[in-house]
């Protein structure tokens, strides 16, 4: 009998120093920040304090360090490490009394090396990856880390190409199968005299029992009553291209897949760029569109968002005006959300600071939302005020409203089909209750919000920046829209 033998391949780098090998100069650089806020919210919850979590007053530090490990121009390691965010007092962040706490996190952790004899650059690992956006300087779409690789290529010195494949998520549920998102991405940056423009596309695999539910029935009528997601620790915050926007806490009413249907497919496609020919004129757009297709039409959402930054910089201020767009939910619970998909557009936005995540450092956010998707707004600023040196300001006003359909938030507070099952995917609060400071509102085109805000930097020594900023957010909902079976509204 003939035996059939099986060759397995592996395929491997290591870096590192030997004792025979030459030494590699390591370099450290780091980030300390110490904060402290003080926030109270009005009418958007009936509480003290900034939300349901927090104190009005808190006080807190983040410390980031950077090590970085080269052996050559063409080859290097980089580990980087974050201590916090810690809260003052708090014990399970290491802030209270003693201060000892499992609190030291491993933000990135990569290898970058070239190809030898090409202009090819590969780095992998854990690593920041941000799609292109020219106006906010954050993806609505993606901009956290991520572990992948990303290889960047140089045509000529005007035009590269950067492909990347991402793993955010794999093997976090029960059974780790079929459990993985994997992302593919292909960006051609393109840089002119006075002229820059990024097209780019790309495509997800998300595996059916990545976002899974367990139901609830009740046993007379066999309505849903209550869900728990299988895999709540990767469903977090904007985490979930299939409840987007939405909370740990929302209750699924059935796993998004149909049977027969392994992988859900999420496509991107997005056309950034700027103009800086006039300068000291700058006009920059971002437009973006995604698709999330489950198998499941109820599950599916498809939208598309675009973004719009003309400024003017003088040598004492820069004013800008700016605007964007985002579609949302149709009134047909049935047919899909009509929202872009996100999988965690986790940088600073630059047109809000406070309202919609763009605090640069660790001051609290997102008091409308966590991106921009599912909004329309206009915005005026004059950043980098300086009358001093090393002091400088910035002063913005925007105005926000959503893009909603009314009739979707009848849903969400139970007053329109309180049962029925196709709810549940645009619920942000089981309870039909606003969560002010979490995740975002949920704003229909009958819903609006200003918000105000002044940030001061001054810079007193090379290393040491001084920040402080006083910011407004005033919000006032459609109460038709919004009163509950039990009367109760938010604002």
């Amino acid at each position: 009998m003939r035996k059939l033998a099986t060759l397995l391949l592996a395929a491997g780098m290591v870096f590192g120093a030997t004792g025979s090998a030459s030494a590699i100069d390591f370099k450290a650089k780091g980030q300390w920040i110490m904060s402290s806020d003080y926030g109270k919210y009005g009418n958007f919850r009936d509480q003290y304090g900034y939300n349901g979590s927090e104190d009005a007053f808190e006080a807190r530090q983040r410390v980031r360090l950077q090590l970085n490990a080269a052996a050559s121009e063409s080859l290097s390691g980089t580990v980087y490490f974050e201590i916090g965010d810690t809260i003052w007092g708090r014990a399970d962040q290491g802030g209270a009394l003693g201060t000892d706490g499992k609190i030291v996190e491993v933000k990135r952790a990569y290898l970058d090396w070239v190809v030898p004899n090409s202009t090819l650059k590969i780095r992998m690992g854990l690593q920041g990856v941000a799609l292109p956006a020219f106006t906010t300087n954050a993806s609505q779409i993606l901009d956290d880390d991520v572990a992948g690789i990303t290889a960047t290529y140089g045509f000529n010195e005007n035009i590269g190409l950067t492909a990347l494949w991402a793993r955010p998520f794999n093997d976090n549920t029960a059974d780790r199968y079929l459990d993985n998102v994997d992302m593919f991405a292909l960006l051609l940056p393109m840089a002119f005299d006075g002229f820059r423009i990024t097209p780019w596309i790309s495509y997800a695999m998300v595996g059916k029992d990545n976002f899974g539910g367990e139901i609830t029935r009740d046993p007379d009528t066999g309505l849903p009553v209550s869900a728990t997601l299988t895999a709540p620790g990767i469903a977090g915050v904007s985490a979930n291209p299939v409840i987007n926007g939405l909370t740990p806490a929302v209750a699924l009413t059935g796993k998004p897949r149909t049977k027969g249907y392994a992988y859900g497919n999420l496509y991107y496609a997005g056309l950034t760029g700027e103009i800086t020919a006039a300068d000291p004129f700058r006009f920059a757009w971002d437009a973006n569109y995604g698709a999330f297709e489950t198998g499941n039409k109820a599950f599916d959402r498809a939208g598309w968002y675009v973004s719009a930054l003309a400024e003017y910089k003088t040598d004492w201020v820069t004013p800008g005006i700016y605007g964007w767009y985002s579609s949302g939910d149709d009134g047909n619970a049935k047919n899909g959300s009509e929202r872009m998909p996100s999988l965690n557009a986790n940088g600073n936005n630059e047109f809000s600071t406070f309202a919609s995540n763009g605090n640069p450092y660790i001051g609290r956010e997102n008091v409308i939302s966590r991106n921009l998707i599912g909004t329309w707004g206009v915005g005026v600023r004059a950043k980098d005020i300086s009358f001093l040196e090393g002091l400088s300001h910035t002063l913005r006003v925007n105005y926000f409203q959503g893009t909603n359909d009314t009739k979707m938030a009848k849903y969400i507070t139970g007053r329109n089909g309180f049962d029925d099952p196709f709810r549940a995917p645009f619920r942000a609060w089981p309870d039909g209750s606003f969560n002010a400071g979490g995740d975002g509102l949920y704003l229909t085109k009958n819903d609006k919000a200003v918000e105000i805000g002044l940030a001061n930097t001054y810079q007193s020594y090379e290393n040491l920046k001084m920040y402080a900023e006083m910011d407004y957010v005033a919000a006032v909902f459609d109460n038709k829209t919004w009163r509950t079976n039990t009367g109760s509204r938010p604002g």
